[in-house]
């Protein structure tokens, strides 16, 4: 299944690129950005910007700030996981926090899923 985007989100997530979250910022240039499969930064699909995305793994990864534990930001990330899930994606989600203190361990989880998500679906390791 095609991703669909709502092309009046490509600007912003330009701008998102150009203005990461220091968390954002640690997670791309210190990982995601030399990973061995390709990821992409503020990526336009449906009517969200996701942090991350990796197509060969179809897999979201999603930084959340203190916004995101209030009731609505909980409510507006589950519909936003559903729609997402819909395209056949994972969405995983790491805190600020986790981020800050437990990088390595991010790093290393994040790993763990592409890996298994690509053995699942033939591809090479």
């Amino acid at each position: 299944m095609s991703l669909n985007y709502n092309k009046n989100n490509i600007s912003l997530a330009k701008h998102l690129r150009k203005n990461p979250t220091p968390q954002e910022a640690h997670l791309w240039y210190d990982f995601l950005s030399t990973y061995k499969i390709r990821f992409q930064r503020q990526k336009a699909i449906d009517n969200f910007i996701a942090d991350f995305y990796c197509h060969k793994a179809k897999l979201i990864i999603e930084i959340d700030g203190s916004q995101h534990f209030t009731e609505a930001g909980l409510q507006k990330d589950e519909f936003r996981t559903n729609v997402l899930e819909r395209y056949g994606l994972t969405v995983i989600r790491f805190t600020n926090r986790q981020i800050d203190t437990n990088f390595n361990g991010v790093c290393e989880y994040i790993d763990t899923l592409v890996q298994a998500s690509l053995s699942e679906g033939g591809e090479p390791r």
